[in-house]
């Protein structure tokens, strides 16, 4: 069994160059970005659990069809605990996430998302027991002062909703999702733990959604819902948890996260455009404070890796 994870990964490595990796998480997080403006306006028909179920089902179903053959060797008693874990956290990334997008603008929610990439060396220091930095300690000081202004409201009063607080919880599962996706994609087929991730959180998803959610209507079958739940699994959850999991078994965590967190870049631009969200001067600071600090947590480390390669 070792000595297949070892091929498995020895071949990857020679099919994905580490650059090619890194335009992978580029491209994934363009997609990411996108698929904010996307959700929003699909959540105007389709409740959220059950959009994010019919996201994993899809994607779970396309995935099989195309790469059974990386799939079905992994499926053993090995991975089961990386199935788990990986699909109950990408479950509590997403549905909070979703939830909290219902009631905030797609640009801000990117932002509030983006502290993840803060939380991240804190979170690998209880998974690997790697302990953080000074600098990771200031950029975690500095993105909450920038969580701090975006919370500003009329009168310079300090308010985060629920959505918000939703928001940061997906942060903050969202580093702890990352970090094991770190450790399992180096030990399995990227692919695979791809697959039993979504498979876990779409039987977690449609659960939820059976018992708290209104059931399936007419409304969901328009043209444009359709197009942009097809682009949602499709697009921002199969291709781009792909792209992202292969990215992680090849390029340096600390590299990741830096790429990565351009997907809030990409989020407020697609939002200002086309869906006019108002981005305020409090929140405009507050976002520049939080990429500052998503940057501080990872450009020294980035600096190291990149000799390594």
């Amino acid at each position: 069994m070792l000595g297949r994870f070892k091929a498995l990964r020895s071949r990857w490595s020679r099919s994905f160059p580490p650059n090619l990796a890194r335009l992978m998480l580029l491209a994934c997080a363009a997609m990411w970005g996108a698929s904010y403006l996307l959700a929003k306006f699909a959540m105007a028909e389709i409740p959220p659990q059950w959009l994010m179920g019919i996201r994993m089902v899809g994607a779970c179903s396309c995935m099989f069809a195309l790469f059974h053959r990386h799939i079905v060797p992994c499926l053993n008693r090995a991975i089961i605990v990386p199935a788990l874990v990986a699909g109950v956290t990408y479950w509590g990334t997403m549905v909070t996430q979703t939830i909290g997008l219902q009631t905030i603008d797609p640009g801000r929610s990117s932002f509030l998302t983006a502290a993840y990439c803060v939380i991240t060396p804190f979170a690998a220091w209880l998974v690997s027991h790697v302990r953080p930095k000074a600098i990771n300690v200031v950029a975690g000081v500095i993105c909450l002062m920038g969580v701090g202004f975006v919370s500003l409201r009329d009168g310079a009063t300090l308010s985060l909703s629920t959505g918000d607080w939703l928001t940061l919880s997906t942060a903050l599962i969202f580093s702890f999702n990352l970090t094991c996706l770190g450790v399992y994609t180096k030990r399995f087929d990227p692919i695979a733990v791809t697959f039993v991730q979504f498979a876990v959180a779409g039987v977690l998803f449609l659960t939820g959604a059976a018992f708290t959610e209104p059931g399936p209507a007419v409304s969901w079958l328009a043209p444009s819902v359709v197009a942009s739940v097809l682009y949602l699994f499709l697009g921002a959850t199969m291709a781009a948890q792909i792209m992202q999991n292969i990215g992680l078994a090849h390029v340096p965590a600390s590299q990741a996260s830096i790429i990565m967190c351009t997907e809030s870049l990409f989020a407020v631009s697609f939002s200002a455009l086309f869906w006019g969200e108002r981005i305020t001067w409090s929140s405009l600071v507050g976002f520049a404070l939080i990429f500052a600090a998503v940057l501080m947590s990872v450009i020294r480390p980035t600096r190291h890796s990149l000799y390594r390669n």
